[in-house]
C-alpha cells in the first residue's frame, strides 16, 4: 500500500510511517483504559474483554480495530407483564400458561393467542 514498506531490509520505521499517514490525512490513536466492548445484535451480544482498541481517522471517518478475548451471550427473551395480561384477557388462561405460550412463540402476542385458542 505504501512504497518502501515491507519486511526485512529497507522496511519503513514507525515514525516515518506516522509522518506519511499524517500527510495523507490519516491519524491513529488508541484507547488505553478500555475494560470491555459489547456489541449488541438482534441474536445476542458479542463481548470483548481486555480489549486493545485502535482508532484510525481518515477523511472524517473513524474506523475502530478491536482485539481481545471474545465471547458471545445469546439474547434473553423478556416478556413484559402487559403482554402476559393481554394474552390472559384474550384467552382466559392463567398467567403461567400465557407466559409459557409467549415464550414458546418468541414473545409474539398474536401467535401466543392463536396457540392458546386452538
Amino acid at each position: 500500500m505504501f512504497p518502501g514498506m515491507g519486511g526485512g531490509r529497507g522496511g519503513m520505521n514507525p515514525k516515518k510511517m506516522q509522518g506519511m499517514m499524517k500527510q495523507l490525512g490519516i491519524e491513529m490513536s488508541e484507547i488505553d483504559n478500555a475494560e470491555q466492548v459489547i456489541i449488541k445484535t438482534t441474536d445476542g451480544d458479542i463481548i470483548i474483554d481486555n480489549p486493545s482498541i485502535s482508532i484510525m481517522r481518515a477523511q472524517g471517518v473513524d474506523t475502530y480495530q478491536i482485539n481481545g478475548d471474545v465471547k458471545t451471550a445469546p439474547k434473553e427473551l423478556v416478556i413484559p407483564d402487559e403482554d402476559v395480561r393481554l394474552v390472559c384477557e384474550q384467552t382466559g388462561v392463567s398467567e403461567e400458561a400465557a407466559k409459557k405460550a409467549l415464550e414458546e412463540n418468541n414473545g409474539d402476542l398474536a401467535e401466543a393467542i392463536l396457540a392458546l385458542s386452538n
